[in-house]
């Protein structure tokens, strides 16, 4: 079924934007660098408000067919609000706006030192990109004048509940542990769901994945520690059950946003489930785990790195590490008479 844009562009400048093509994990990152319409507010949260409110027919545009597809990912640079940051980022998707992109902050790494819009550094360079969630500290390989891999460290994430029981409709009930890495997630293993990461379709996956989010906000009010707007629950990873420590990487499938399905293993995902990980004492600081995409088998690692409060919650700041990768560039543009122009979505 096909699901068509019906905002109108009649007052909307002419469209010509550029972008900068790159992966993480398989996981596409459009980076948006020029032609974007000017962005009104203060603070990050209101720019993120502002063009969700009034700019919208450009995210569909960019994410939606035909110039993107219905996984596609995207990062808007914008100026920070938080004097310590060197760039600002509003991050978008199929449905909407997220909060945080651990696979976005790792290809805004390697672009931000490649482009000069931090002095570099060797062996490393040190950033700090503003997501909506918050300050993000950045470090990228940089020896001979060349870019590489990418870790950072976590806004502070933490567990919301353990073993929160739910009813999901035609998987019976199920118990999910939730937990914030920059956004909420709720984390089970494939065999509650009748099913196996390694065999399974990536069409199950998400059928499964989507009918326990659905639940999920259904049955469970969330809560931010400082910021309402931010309290959503953005989608659910299912892993192979493989939580206690192991040298091999630990299968998982991230379905976010509108049944989005990440091709890397989720960096803010990732972060979350280090905080589950670190809460029932199955991980480490000195013990990296590898976390590996389902669909893919692209690697992360992810370990707790300091532990600290964050409102009422037990936090723990999370440093995640992967590569990005560069696939190329792109302008583009709109005919007035494309009857498809502010695009569209096969699901």
């Amino acid at each position: 079924m096909a699901e068509k844009s019906t905002l109108s562009d009649s007052k909307s400048p002419p469209f010509v934007i550029k972008t900068v093509e790159m992966h993480t994990g398989g996981e596409p990152l459009r980076i948006i660098t020029e032609g974007y319409p000017k962005i009104q507010g203060k603070t990050i949260l209101e720019k993120r408000a502002y063009v969700r409110d009034h700019l919208d027919v450009f995210r569909k545009r960019l994410m939606w067919e035909p110039r993107g597809h219905y996984d596609m990912y995207g990062a808007l640079l914008v100026e920070p609000d938080d004097e310590t940051a060197d760039i600002g980022v509003l991050f978008m998707h199929n449905e909407g706006y997220s909060t945080m992109c651990g696979h976005a902050c790792i290809g805004l790494g390697r672009y931000a030192v490649d482009k000069g819009l931090v002095p570099t550094k060797s062996p490393e360079t040190e950033l700090i990109i503003q997501c909506p969630t918050g300050p993000v500290k950045v470090w990228v390989d940089y020896q001979g004048g060349k870019s590489g891999r990418v870790r950072f460290h976590s806004v502070p994430a933490f567990v919301f509940a353990l073993d929160q029981e739910v009813d999901v409709p035609d998987y019976g009930r199920v118990k999910v542990d939730i937990a914030y890495g920059g956004a909420f997630y709720a984390f089970l293993p494939d065999s509650s769901l009748g099913l196996d990461l390694r065999t399974a379709p990536v069409q199950a996956v998400r059928t499964a994945a989507t009918a326990v989010t659905e639940a999920v906000k259904k049955a469970v009010p969330l809560r931010h520690p400082e910021h309402p707007d931010l309290a959503f629950f953005y989608g659910t990873i299912i892993t192979d059950g493989r939580d206690e420590y192991d040298p091999t990487p630990t299968v998982q499938t991230s379905v976010f946003g509108d049944a989005s399905v990440d091709r890397s293993p989720c960096g803010s995902g990732t972060t979350a489930r280090v905080a589950v990980l670190h809460r029932r004492g199955q991980i480490e600081p000195s013990k990296a785990r590898q976390f590996a995409s389902g669909p893919t088998g692209s690697v992360m690692t992810g370990r707790p790195v300091r532990e600290t409060k964050w409102g009422e919650f037990d936090a723990v700041i999370v440093e995640v590490a992967g590569n990005a990768y560069y696939t190329g560039t792109a302008e583009s543009t709109v005919e007035p008479d494309d009857p498809l122009k502010n695009g569209f979505l096969v699901k």
